[in-house]
């Protein structure tokens, strides 16, 4: 089965806003793909308003949250992976639904890209060309 936790962070956002409180998200800003303010994240997290009035473009997607806001004037676009999201509540009282933290996904490194070094002299182009790695033995004569 898919999921749930789209499905509950719209039932609870759609709750907060419809009993007239200020849905707010605590997000975990060292997520790979959270894309936030960074100058606002405090101890690894930042919290945001997502309400409506607060937000532009809000979407509430099934992977992650996506809207425009503004910090200090500046407008920004932000994206929050849902796995990121460690809780939603009313900024009135802090009724909401908190989520256990998820396991960060492992960031794999691309394979360095080799490069070989190409001499100008015609007569050594028949020949193989050598890889740019650096063998760590010494030739001794």
């Amino acid at each position: 089965m898919t999921s749930s936790k789209p499905y509950l962070i719209r039932a609870m956002f759609d709750w907060i806003m419809d009993n007239a409180c200020t849905p707010y998200i605590l997000v975990d800003a060292t997520f790979p793909g959270v894309q936030v303010p960074f100058e606002y994240v405090k101890d690894g997290q930042i919290v945001l308003n997502i309400a409506t009035g607060a937000t532009g473009n809000l979407s509430l997607g099934d992977t992650e949250i996506e809207f425009n806001a503004r910090f200090g004037g500046t407008p920004r676009h932000l994206i929050v992976p849902l796995a990121a999201v460690l809780f939603i509540y009313a900024k009135e009282n802090g009724e909401g639904m908190p989520f256990a933290p998820e396991p960060k996904p492992e960031i794999t490194q691309p394979e360095p890209i080799v490069s070989e070094v190409v001499d100008g002299n015609k007569d050594k182009e028949d020949k193989p060309k050598k890889s740019a790695k650096v063998s760590h033995l010494k030739v001794i004569k």
